[in-house]
């Protein structure tokens, strides 16, 4: 059995960084660190006062801990890793881009005013369980030792689940709509005669490239060599001149050449010596 520090980095890394930061934001949450409200989603201060970052930051707050919050991070440590290591094996940049995706499309859908959530994070955790019960449709699922189902059941289940603890079906409900408008441009449209019109753009893979981590075939743009490198330079070695010199003679003549042998071999340092007392 794996301890823990082995599992976490045997994660795949997309699914690791967006669950641990979950994690770490609901951390300091609960620490009092910071209020919810200053990384809610409101439309309002983003015009108004150019906060922006809410765009971003309501997606990694899972709601403070609790059952629900457990459950939630138990789906991205199953489900989302599951996807990375399955469909989306050596397609790093794809499931970044299905991730980016499905929250554009929670944000677009967040302007009706009906339709909004201050925190979109359950959402987007859902997406990604919708997309896996599309990918394992005949997988079977034993739901806590209760029930067995197919895996394209899994998103029901956990909706029915929300329902009889009470939370709130909304956010469940955007998040399914997500993962299908996904799934349809991505796979069903394709696979029904049209284009692929969802294709992962250019400047995700020139992210994942420059982050260097995870992998994606057939990717236009090269990985960053210096990606996680402190410092690279030029390098030399002692005496190293000296032994060019010497091969670029051998070269324009075509002669090897004798190199005189040190009558003192072995000692670091040579110069003019005295000795204590002595005369000049």
């Amino acid at each position: 059995m794996s301890t823990p520090a082995e599992y976490y980095r045997s994660l795949p890394p997309v699914s690791k960084v967006y669950g641990v930061t979950c994690l770490m934001t609901t951390t300091a949450y609960y620490m009092e660190l910071y209020g919810s409200w200053r990384i809610a989603l409101s439309y309002e201060l983003v015009l108004k006062h150019f906060q922006v970052w809410r765009l971003i930051t309501n997606f990694f707050f899972l709601g403070p801990f609790s059952f629900s919050f457990a459950v939630r991070l138990l789906m991205i440590a199953r489900y989302g890793v599951s996807l990375e290591r399955g469909p989306f094996d050596k397609r790093t940049a794809d499931y970044v881009w299905m991730l980016i995706f499905g929250a554009l499309s929670l944000l677009v859908m967040a302007i009706v005013p009906y339709l909004w959530s201050p925190f979109m994070g359950g959402s987007l955790v859902f997406m990604i369980v919708y997309i896996w019960g599309r990918e394992f449709p005949n997988e079977r699922i034993n739901f806590y030792g209760l029930v067995s189902f197919k895996g394209f059941y899994l998103p029901w289940t956990y909706l029915a689940v929300d329902l009889l603890l009470g939370n709130p079906l909304k956010p469940d409900i955007l998040g399914m709509v997500a993962g299908h408008l996904y799934y349809f441009l991505t796979v069903l449209h394709p696979l029904a005669g049209g284009r692929n019109i969802l294709k992962t753009p250019l400047w995700v893979h020139k992210l994942v490239a420059f982050w260097g981590k995870g992998t994606q075939v057939n990717s236009p743009v090269q990985q960053d060599p210096n990606a996680g490198v402190a410092f690279r330079g030029r390098s030399y070695r002692l005496n190293g001149n000296q032994r060019t010199r010497q091969a670029q003679a051998e070269a324009e003549t075509g002669a090897p050449m004798q190199q005189a042998a040190d009558p003192n071999p072995g000692v670091s340092f040579r110069g003019k010596s005295y000795r204590l007392g002595g005369k000049d």
